[in-house]
């Protein structure tokens, strides 16, 4: 077998490598926002919807954004133990439905906002709604009622700036609403409209 063969050869089967195995393309991330913007954006740009993906109990007894859609990611359980030192009742239980339930209410190319309590479930179920297909997909980041006082991204001023909010007895220290939904006055209520409870909620109970 001669140069030339061999080179071409290996060129067929570089190329058909390609198309037998193409390159995966890098996860695609969820946009960030604030509610500050997702409020803007529901009012502004059509075919946008927000949908809150925390419990049953957060949107009913903590409240929620007017006109927001309910998505469970988790659900609460009875299962209490302990968690970074503290003692809580977990909402771990991951609702398997969840893309299922949302693709037979949104279309893929609908902008969806994901709110949660602090943005760590939204980004979560923003990341599965993309890998799903949905193609406009924001977290907001700040959550409904936002992260403990004080938050910081930056770790190491995070841990510093909460050491010395606690040595100092901060007012607020530890608790949320200084960040988020509630916290920039945005509407929200706990009345609940049918239109928005979780679609499966609203057939029989199962037998």
């Amino acid at each position: 077998m001669t140069r030339k063969t061999l080179f071409l050869v290996f060129v067929f089967i570089a190329v058909g490598t390609l198309f037998v195995f193409p390159r995966q393309s890098p996860a695609q991330e969820p946009k960030g926002i604030l509610s500050i913007e997702a409020y803007d954006m529901l009012n502004t740009v059509p075919d946008t919807y927000l949908i809150d993906v925390r419990t049953r109990a957060e949107y009913q007894f903590t409240g929620h954004p007017i006109n927001a859609y309910l998505f469970p990611y988790t659900f609460l359980t009875n299962e209490f133990g302990k968690r970074d030192e503290r003692y809580v009742y977990r909402f771990n239980l991951k609702n398997k439905a969840f893309i299922e339930e949302i693709s037979k209410v949104f279309k893929k190319t609908d902008n969806l906002l994901i709110i949660s309590r602090e943005g760590t479930r939204s980004a979560q179920a923003a990341k599965d709604l993309l890998e799903a297909g949905f193609k406009n997909v924001f977290n907001v980041e700040d959550g409904f009622e936002g992260s403990k006082f004080p938050t910081f991204k930056d770790s190491n001023k995070d841990k510093f700036y909460r050491q010395l909010a606690k040595r100092n007895k901060i007012f607020g220290f530890n608790h949320r609403r200084h960040y988020g939904w509630q916290w920039w006055g945005l509407p929200w209520t706990y009345e609940i409209d049918p239109k928005y409870v979780y679609p499966p909620d609203k057939g029989p109970p199962p037998k």
